[in-house]
Formats: structure tokens, C-alpha cells, sequence
């Protein structure tokens, strides 16, 4: 007989050492990595029977740098594919979001960082990789690249997204698709970041949120499609969001909820601080 008692989808997961602990279970839960008798499950304290069949689809790749995970989730949560098509990655560092387009098949990433000498040599020597060290994104024309990209990524520190997604938004084109990540420090003002670098308050967050998501529908062709949560803090502890835009020639109807999703993200790491807590 089939049991009838159900349980959260991480502690089920935990409990069949399919995960480290249940912080690793719920990270690939939010990665979209986690079936449930065929279907995705999305929310980690989704309730599953106890003997549910199932199964995790994990990356057969070593990523070089943690960053990777943020856009592992972005690109399953917003089914953003990379195949055969020409990306830009812009503040790309090591290459943690370049190798993930290259991973998902893209046939050239343009890693970008204003940085130099920072790109892991694995994708440094890779021919799919074009290297754009010492440049700084708000200079990108649509005539630096050879071919139109159709997707770009984001990930840039102590800068503004509002200085970078109109760049984005002058070369894609009209099915041009991108991944910010949505950094609250770098957002809300020098005047409201906390101690160490954080910004903690939730009402901060969804300020941050709801000011960027109304900057692109009002300025740019770029519009807010999806939002969510990184899996995973930033180097300070900060928790960051992806947000999807698409380019098209109409308004993108969407109902981004950004007080919903800094709610999910604080319930999530306020979580597995307890779990750290935990004898």
C-alpha cells in the first residue's frame, strides 16, 4: 500500500541522501532540477508522499565559480535556451554564467568584464569564447559583435543595472531575450546600504524591485517577463533576484509579483540560517 503521509519535497529529499542537507535540497529545488513522477517541482516546501518517486537532473559539469548557479535557475525558471544562439555575458569575471551558456549549448558567448585576466583559462581557450577584457559595458555598440546576440546576461557589481540594460536593449534585437541579476546594494542608494555592505529590510528589496521592473517597462524595449530569487546570497550575504526580459515589439503581459518573491526569498534564507543553527 502506497503511504498517504506526506512531507516537505527538501526534508524527503535530505532524508534519501539524494542531498547533503536539506539547504543543498532546497538550492535544487530552485534550480528546477527536482521531478516528482515526471513533473517539476518548483517550491521547496511543496508536500510529496513519502515513498513519491524521485528524481534529481543534476549538471554533469564542474562549474568554476558558484555564480554558475544563479543562472542555472534563471535559464530552467524562465526556459531561456541558449542552443545555437550567440550570447553576450557582461561583468562575466571567472565565466561562471559564460561556461553555463556555453554548457546549454550557445555557439559564442561574448565575455565581457571591465576586469582583466579574471576569465578561467578552461574558457579563455575555448573558440567559442570571444574575451572583451578592459571593457567597460556602457561602451558596447551593436558593431563590437560579429553576428546579432539574441541573449544577454548580467552580473555586474558596484554599478547600476539602469546604466547597463540600455546598452543591452541597443544591441538585442526584437527577440532578443536577458538575465539581470538585481543586486540591492548596488540599487538603493549609497545612503541605505547597512553594515558589511547588506541591505536587509524586505520593503528595501521590493522597492528595488518594483523601481527597476517600472524603469524597463517605461524606458526601455527590454520588458520585465519573470522574476525570481538567486538559490544563492551574494559574496556579503545579500540576497539578489534574476529578472527575464524579453524584446518584443509589444508590451509583455506579466504579473511579477515583487513583494511575493522577496517574501519566498527571505522565508528560504531565513530558513537555512536555522538549519545552520541546528545541532
Amino acid at each position: 500500500m502506497k503511504s498517504t503521509k506526506k512531507e516537505r519535497i527538501d526534508r524527503v529529499i535530505a532524508s534519501r541522501g539524494l542531498a547533503e542537507s536539506r539547504t543543498a535540497a532546497r538550492g535544487l529545488v530552485m534550480a528546477g532540477k527536482v521531478f516528482v513522477s515526471g513533473v517539476r517541482v518548483d517550491k521547496a516546501g511543496t508536500l510529496v508522499a513519502e515513498d513519491s518517486l524521485i528524481e534529481i537532473k543534476r549538471e554533469s559539469v564542474e562549474w568554476v565559480s558558484r555564480g554558475a548557479l544563479k543562472l542555472v535557475k534563471a535559464l530552467d525558471v524562465f526556459r531561456v535556451d541558449p542552443k545555437n544562439r550567440i550570447c553576450v555575458d557582461i561583468g562575466a569575471s571567472t565565466g561562471g554564467f559564460t561556461q553555463v551558456l556555453l554548457a546549454r549549448g550557445a555557439s559564442r558567448v561574448y565575455s565581457v568584464d571591465v576586469g582583466y585576466g579574471q576569465l578561467a583559462w578552461s574558457l579563455r581557450n575555448d573558440e567559442r569564447v570571444v574575451v572583451m577584457e578592459r571593457k567597460n559595458a556602457r561602451d558596447l555598440r551593436p558593431s563590437d559583435f560579429d553576428g546579432t546576440p539574441e541573449i544577454a546576461v548580467v552580473d555586474a557589481s558596484f554599478i547600476s543595472l539602469r546604466l547597463l540594460l540600455p546598452v543591452m536593449n541597443s544591441f538585442l534585437p526584437s527577440a532578443g531575450e536577458a538575465v539581470a541579476l538585481v543586486k540591492p546594494q548596488f540599487e538603493i542608494g549609497r545612503g541605505r546600504v547597512g553594515k558589511g555592505g547588506r541591505v536587509r529590510s524586505k520593503e528595501d528589496h521590493v522597492e528595488v524591485l518594483d523601481g527597476m521592473t517600472s524603469f524597463c517597462d517605461k524606458k526601455l524595449a527590454l520588458k520585465p517577463s519573470g522574476l525570481a530569487f538567486s538559490p544563492i546570497t551574494g559574496a556579503k550575504g545579500n540576497i539578489e533576484y534574476l529578472l527575464y526580459l524579453r524584446k518584443t515589439g509589444d508590451s509583455v503581459p506579466t504579473t511579477l509579483s515583487s513583494r511575493e518573491v522577496v517574501e519566498e526569498a527571505h522565508a528560504f534564507f531565513s530558513e537555512e540560517r536555522e538549519e545552520r543553527r541546528e545541532p
